[in-house]
């Protein structure tokens, strides 16, 4: 019966797709998969190979493979995969990936040793590849990030000049236009220092209301921007759209709760709901106007359309005093797609 065994495996071992070899206690292949023999140029047919460190031109001779295969043979050792660099006549440097097995027959004699061998050459040079490019295009979007961000300043000193040297109603118009240009360069550093793919919300809001407070907040003292949130993640284009809400939202605020030298407060507030969030950005300024006599402008606009992206619901109250504008998105609300322009 072992000699049925042995005779079996021998028969499943020649005809296996994956390179194998059967060595005995001495590392003499007494079995080789026709897949073996053509990967590594071999003789085909069943005909002997002898030991495996004399396959080939000797290029299996290597001191690390004779160490492995006999500490593995006297059970010091194990290899569930191996990797291992080997110089093939006509096919230069390959990596190998060895899988070894100790099969024991007749009750501890007849020791055999059952390698796999895999040539993951192409699959590692394609994930180098890979990372290569990942990190070139990290270069590249850090590189058009800083020039964003000098585009965004260059505008923000062209407007600031041009306010100095017109009459009151345009400069007024340029001073707003180069609020919203700083608050979108706040936004921008931001959004660089967000990761691709996971973002720690809370940070992320924290940091955008620092930058926000700190360039359209003249007065601290009469005026503060704080954000309340809880350590939930979301996805980067996902932090993207609520930062953009958030930056609108804020500026809203700014520029028409709090006339004159008014007081007040405003809070960005962000909690996980389930699955799904809740954000709300509060302040205690004039409130809305009687009858909602206000005409929708752009920032009324971009937020709606940013809420329908995320597949939130927007809520606006007024809370007498102050208003409150609450995004709510539900753990089963899918985000509406993008429309071809």
């Amino acid at each position: 019966m072992p000699e049925v065994g042995l005779a079996l495996a021998l028969a499943v071992i020649s005809a296996s797709t994956t390179p194998l070899i059967l060595l005995d206690a001495d590392c003499t292949v007494l079995a080789a998969s026709t897949s073996f023999r053509e990967a590594f140029g071999l003789p085909g047919g069943d005909g002997p190979l002898g030991s495996i460190f004399a396959l080939g031109a000797g290029e299996w001779n290597v001191p690390r493979l004779h160490v492995l295969l006999e500490s593995t043979l006297s059970g010091a050792a194990s290899i569930p995969a191996y990797e291992i660099d080997l110089e093939l006549p006509g096919h230069g440097s390959r990596r190998l990936v060895l899988n070894a097995h100790v099969l024991v027959h007749g009750g501890g004699e007849g020791v055999r040793l059952l390698l796999a061998i895999a040539d993951v050459t192409d699959a590692r040079l394609a994930e180098q590849v890979r990372k290569d490019l990942a990190r070139e295009k990290a270069m590249l979007m850090q590189e058009l990030q800083h020039r964003v961000a000098n585009s965004l300043q260059i505008v923000a000193s062209v407007l600031m000049q041009s306010a100095r040297r017109v009459g009151s109603e345009a400069r007024g118009h340029l001073n707003e236009a180069h609020s919203r240009v700083m608050s979108i360069a706040a936004l921008q550093q931001q959004l660089a220092e967000t990761a691709s793919a996971d973002a720690e919300i809370g940070a992320y809001l924290a940091q955008l209301c620092r930058s926000l407070g700190a360039s359209m907040i003249d007065d601290h003292g009469r005026l503060s921007l704080e954000s309340t949130t809880d350590h939930s993640r979301v996805s980067g284009e996902t932090s993207v759209s609520i930062g953009l809400v958030v930056t609108e939202l804020v500026i809203n605020a700014l520029k028409h709760g709090f006339p004159g030298d008014m007081r007040g407060h405003i809070r960005v507030d962000y909690r996980a709901d389930g699955a799904g969030w809740r954000l709300e950005i509060k302040d205690d300024g004039v409130g809305m106007p009687a009858g909602n006599a206000a005409k929708p402008g752009l920032g009324t606009s971009i937020v709606t359309a940013l809420a329908r992206h995320l597949g939130a619901t927007l809520t606006v109250a007024d809370n007498r005093p102050g208003t409150s504008i609450v995004l709510h998105r539900l753990a089963a609300t899918p985000a509406a797609p993008e429309k071809a322009a």
